[in-house]
C-alpha cells in the first residue's frame, strides 16, 4: 500500500503521482468521496492516475463504469444530490462531449435552480491538450466551451504542487468543478509540499516570474514554455512577468490588472484556438480595466481555427517558444 508518509513534508514527484496522492488524501479524509470512470479501477486509468486506489479503498469507492460519459456524469449528479462527492474521470478531452448535456444543463444549473438548496459537488477530471502523439479526438482543449456556462468552476494546474493541492481543494468545494489536467505535463517532476498549498484558494492566479515590462499570461501546459520565453526575452534585455492563471472560471482579473498596470503590455497564450478562446475574454477585460496603462494592444497566441491535426503535425499547431516570443516582440514594437 502506497500511503502518504506525513513524516516527510516535501517530496519530488511527477504531476501524475501528485494527482494520485491528492485523491488518496481526499478519499482518506472524507468517506463520501468516491472515484468513478472507465478503467480507473484495476487498470488505474489510461494514464495510471488512479493506480493502486481501488486496492486500497475498495471497488465501492473506486468504481469502474461502462463506456458511457453521459451515464458517468448523470450518475454523479444524482449521487451528489444524495450527499456524495463524486470525482469523475473522462479518459480523453474529446470524450467529454457525449456528456456535454449533463454538464451544462444539469450539473452547472442544479444549485441555482434549487435556490441554493441542492449543491452538486462533482469534480470532473479531464486530461486536456495535445503534443503527446495521440489520434483524433484525444487532444482537444475545451475550456472555452465550459467557461461560457455559468455555474461551473474550471481549473488547470501546471505543477505537481498545484496538482496535489488543487485536486483536494476542488473535491471539497461545494460547486461543480471541471478539473483540466495538462496531459503532456503528467510526467513533469517538481517539489510538492505536503503541508502547505500554493494558496488556500485554488481559483486565484499566481505570478510565477516577476517582470516589469510585459505580462505573459498562460495556464497549464504552456507555463513551462512561457518561462522559457521570459528567459529568452531577458537575454535580449526585456523583462517579462509570467502569470499562471490556474483558474479559467472564475478568472482572477485583479491579479492580471495589477500586473498590467505595472508592465503596460500583455500577451495571452493558450493551446486552444485563438478564435473564441479565453484569450479574447482576457484581452477585452484587461483593455477595459487597464486602458490608460496599456502601451500596446493585448496580443493573443493560440492554436489555429482548424480541427486538431494528426500527431505528426501537432507541433506546428500549438504555440511554441518562437510563436509566443514573436507576440512579445510585436507588443514591444509599439
Amino acid at each position: 500500500m502506497n500511503q502518504l508518509d506525513d513524516s516527510e513534508s516535501t517530496l519530488r514527484t511527477t504531476m501524475a503521482k501528485a494527482l494520485n496522492l491528492g485523491m488518496r488524501r481526499a478519499l482518506t479524509d472524507d468517506p463520501k468521496v468516491l472515484l468513478m470512470g472507465e478503467d480507473i479501477g484495476s487498470l488505474g486509468g489510461v494514464y495510471r492516475i488512479t493506480e493502486g486506489l481501488k486496492g486500497d479503498f475498495g471497488a465501492h469507492r473506486v468504481r469502474d463504469t461502462p463506456l458511457g460519459e453521459a451515464g458517468i456524469v448523470g450518475t454523479a449528479v444524482g449521487m451528489a444530490m444524495r450527499g456524495y462527492r463524486p470525482v469523475c474521470e473522462i479518459q480523453f478531452d474529446g470524450f467529454t462531449f457525449p456528456a456535454f448535456n449533463q454538464i451544462t444543463t444539469q450539473l452547472a444549473k442544479m444549485h441555482a435552480r434549487s435556490d441554493g438548496d441542492v449543491p452538486v459537488p462533482v469534480t470532473i477530471r479531464i486530461p486536456s491538450g495535445g503534443v503527446i502523439g495521440s489520434v483524433e479526438h484525444h487532444s482537444e482543449s475545451p475550456e472555452a466551451l465550459f467557461a461560457h456556462t455559468a455555474g461551473l468552476r474550471i481549473v488547470m494546474p501546471s505543477t505537481p504542487q498545484d496538482a496535489y493541492w488543487m485536486i483536494q481543494q476542488c473535491i471539497s468545494s461545494p460547486d461543480p468543478v471541471i478539473f483540466l489536467e495538462p496531459k503532456r505535463r503528467y510526467w513533469l517532476k517538481g517539489e510538492v509540499d505536503l503541508l502547505r498549498p500554493t494558496t488556500e484558494d485554488p481559483f486565484t492566479a499566481q505570478v510565477v516570474r516577476e517582470g516589469d515590462q510585459l505580462t505573459l499570461v498562460t495556464w497549464g501546459p504552456l507555463v513551462p514554455v512561457a518561462m522559457a520565453v521570459a528567459e529568452a526575452a531577458a537575454q535580449d534585455g526585456k523583462s517579462v512577468e509570467v502569470v499562471d492563471l490556474r483558474s479559467l472560471s472564475p478568472i482572477d482579473f485583479d491579479t492580471l490588472e495589477a500586473s498590467v498596470n505595472r508592465t503596460g503590455r500583455m500577451v495571452v497564450a493558450h493551446e486552444a484556438p485563438v478564435f473564441g478562446g479565453l484569450g479574447a475574454e482576457i484581452a477585452a477585460r484587461i483593455t477595459d480595466r487597464c486602458f490608460y496603462s496599456l502601451e500596446a494592444p493585448v496580443q493573443r497566441v493560440g492554436g489555429y481555427h482548424l480541427p486538431y491535426p494528426p500527431a505528426g503535425m501537432e507541433e506546428n499547431y500549438v504555440p511554441d517558444l518562437d510563436r509566443i516570443l514573436d507576440a512579445v516582440e510585436r507588443a514591444f514594437a509599439y
